[in-house]
């Protein structure tokens, strides 16, 4: 489990297909307090370390997972997002992430708006109903309040902090973007369904 407060933002130094995708991150994390099988949410990923020293760590990403995240546009010297596991104890600052991607937003539109930006994503019309205004959704990994929603498109504000310290100050038109929807609306939806 994780919270969405993104605690590191690492590069991508490898890539490697070997069956499954494995790919070695970067970090400035001391990496001296990481166990092989500890889990790192890489961009909103639940990944599991395979390998580490003492600047990087290697993860296997299965086709599956290529297959339903953003993790194909992965290449060497990108920025990615990085969050350690909860453990008992820790602050929960953002809400209650899994680290299952549920599926891929497209950011349609960027603008400014004083020091902060303003950001337009189109979700997936099958997870469009998730998505509420005042809410909460993890992007890349990111605990995110959304501020308005129409139809199967959804605005995000992030503040000059959040811009600095996440991959998101470089966010751009065409983005795909990893969503995971909030917990607790995935299970009113099903109640509902089944009530």
């Amino acid at each position: 489990m994780f919270t969405g407060i993104i605690t590191d933002v690492g590069e991508i130094l490898q890539l490697e297909q070997r069956g499954d995708l494995r790919a070695r991150i970067g970090t400035s994390y001391d990496t001296s307090g990481v166990d092989i099988g500890a889990s790192i949410a890489c961009d909103g990923v639940c990944l599991t370390v395979i390998d580490l020293s003492a600047n990087w760590f290697d993860v296997e990403i299965s086709a599956e997972s290529v297959s339903k995240t953003n993790l194909d546009t992965w290449a060497k010297g990108r920025d990615v997002n990085l969050e350690r596991a909860l453990k008992v104890g820790d602050e929960l600052g953002g809400h209650i992430v899994s680290g299952h991607v549920d599926g891929v937003a497209e950011v349609i539109s960027v603008r400014d708006e004083g020091d902060s930006t303003r950001v337009v994503l189109r979700a997936p019309v099958s997870l469009s109903r998730f998505i509420a205004p005042k809410g909460s959704v993890a992007l890349n990994g990111t605990s995110l309040t959304v501020n308005e929603v129409e139809g199967a498109e959804f605005g995000i504000n992030f503040i000059p902090h959040t811009k600095e310290v996440t991959t998101w100050g470089r966010v751009a038109v065409g983005d795909r973007v990893n969503l995971e929807i909030d917990t607790l609306a995935r299970y009113v939806a099903r109640l509902a369904e089944t009530g």
